[in-house]
């Protein structure tokens, strides 16, 4: 997938949702929807203090933007995330009609976008997403490291 000049502005702006996650102990994951070069839905993980195992970031990214343009088909729309999504999300994403996804980090353990599994293009689906992760990957990247260094209280390894 051809990459947009404008990718890398709307993943900046997943990562701002993402520190959001942060300061409220969730953890840091951030996204975007966009449609026609505007944000729609935006969305930072809530799980912890909603008690939703589905309060993803992608997830409340897409409420928001179906609440916004009332429809649940997000054709033509774009989805920015610091991480790659999960199966859930992916299959959410799927589901909604999401064209794009751009992703940050890749998930070695639940990546759903190609990592693990490949939802957002599998075949029998009747809908697939065209994919690019790695976009700002070092950010994203670097936030969720924190984080989690931080929580198990470990030092930097060199």
């Amino acid at each position: 997938m051809k990459l947009k000049r404008s990718d890398k502005f709307f993943l900046k702006e997943a990562l701002k949702e993402a520190i959001k996650a942060r300061k409220k102990g969730e953890v840091p994951v951030g996204a975007v929807l966009v449609i026609e070069n505007k944000i729609i839905g935006r969305g930072y993980n809530r799980s912890i203090s909603l008690n939703d195992p589905s309060a993803h970031a992608e997830i409340i990214a897409l409420r928001s933007a179906s609440r916004k343009i009332k429809n649940y088909r997000l054709n033509g729309s774009r989805l920015y995330a610091t991480v790659e999504p999960c199966p859930m999300c992916a299959g959410a994403l799927v589901w909604a009609r999401v064209s794009e996804i751009i992703f940050g980090t890749f998930d070695r353990k639940a990546g759903a976008c190609g990592s693990v599994v490949n939802i957002a293009n599998n075949k029998k689906l009747n809908h697939r997403c065209k994919v690019a992760g790695g976009v700002l990957e070092k950010q994203c990247r670097s936030l969720l490291q924190k984080f989690f260094r931080k929580k198990r209280n470990k030092p930097k390894r060199k």
